[in-house]
């Protein structure tokens, strides 16, 4: 882990849950520092949730500690709730309440005086382009403004902590980028904010990143830090038939792992300058359109399916 004393916002160690027979988190441990955007990123299954609840408070962990802004949250759960907001994946809005009596229902809760909330809403309200709808019920939002809803009344007494469990889950790809924009805003005001997400190019827009599998924390690093660790090199095939461009590819020598991403295909080779030549080959004998095998760059989901695939590097990237 790294950063100083004074800086991390939160600090996890040797975090560790149990469901019955099932370890849900084992050994977890990491530093968010403050002013960051922290990534916890994983499948369904990888302990986001679990970690994401511990972390607020609402559950206790079997064994392990969590400080957060100096408070100990195992010890001290109320005491962190005043420095944090926590936006679960379903976030407890009221369908029947209008935009601003949802907000107004949360700033009552945290005891924000009036003339606060008006102003903090407006603020929040303008910057999410939900100026116009305040008087409109809470049902009747799309699933991407009932999220920005949702993000105001989390908002509403100013935490220092912002914790966001898959918040995009289901949203358009629109209102993800303006939610993500909404994100960045925050950051730049001086908030910390920790966000679990199964949306690996959203994975990207982190500053750093803790890799989840299986509750083992596998890889923690910044973005481009995890690229670098890629056991190999990406080549990108483009076809009108990805599936069979995919069949044709995934046994030549020298590929560990292939998948399908749109009308692409993305190879992971030990050794492009090699391998592309060998491709070419097998493509050349496959029937239909497909482009040429080119280099490619790395992403996030690539070095995450090296990790599924059980071929991560072996120290690098660890905690």
């Amino acid at each position: 882990m790294t950063g100083g004393a004074g800086s991390a916002a939160v600090r996890v160690q040797a975090l560790g849950k149990r469901f019955g027979a099932v370890s849900a988190l084992h050994g977890v441990g990491f530093e968010v520092r403050r002013g960051e955007v922290f990534g916890l990123v994983g499948p369904d299954g990888a302990g986001k949730t679990t970690a994401m609840r511990m972390l607020a408070g609402v559950m206790t962990p079997d064994e392990g500690s969590i400080v957060v802004e100096g408070v100990d949250v195992v010890a001290r759960p109320e005491d962190v709730r005043q420095r944090i907001s926590y936006m679960p994946q379903r976030f407890a809005l009221y369908e029947d309440l209008t935009v601003d009596e949802n907000i107004r229902f949360y700033a009552d809760v945290f005891e924000v005086p009036r003339r606060l909330r008006e102003e903090r809403s407006a603020r929040l309200l303008a910057a999410s382009g939900m100026g116009a709808f305040r008087r409109r019920l809470a049902g009747q939002l799309s699933g991407g403004m009932k999220q920005k809803l949702g993000l105001t009344c989390a908002l509403i007494h100013t935490p220092r902590l912002l914790l966001l469990d898959e918040p995009t889950t289901g949203v358009d790809p629109v209102s993800r980028r303006e939610f993500w924009q909404i994100l960045y805003g925050l950051r730049d005001e001086g908030v910390t904010i920790l966000i679990s997400t199964a949306y690996l190019d959203e994975a990207e827009r982190c500053t750093r990143l803790a890799l989840l599998h299986r509750g083992e924390l596998r890889y923690c690093d910044t973005p481009d830090a995890l690229r670098r660790l890629l056991p190999g090199a990406i080549v990108v095939v483009h076809s009108g038939e990805p599936a069979r461009v995919r069949d044709a590819l995934a046994r030549a020598p020298g590929v560990s792992a292939v998948r399908v991403v749109g009308d692409g295909v993305r190879v992971l080779v030990d050794d492009p300058a090699r391998r592309i030549p060998e491709l070419e080959q097998a493509l050349a004998a496959l029937p239909g359109a497909h482009g040429p095998a080119a280099a490619g760059e790395a992403g996030i989901e690539d070095v995450f399916v090296a990790l599924l695939q059980g071929d991560p590097p072996a120290e690098a990237g660890k905690p």
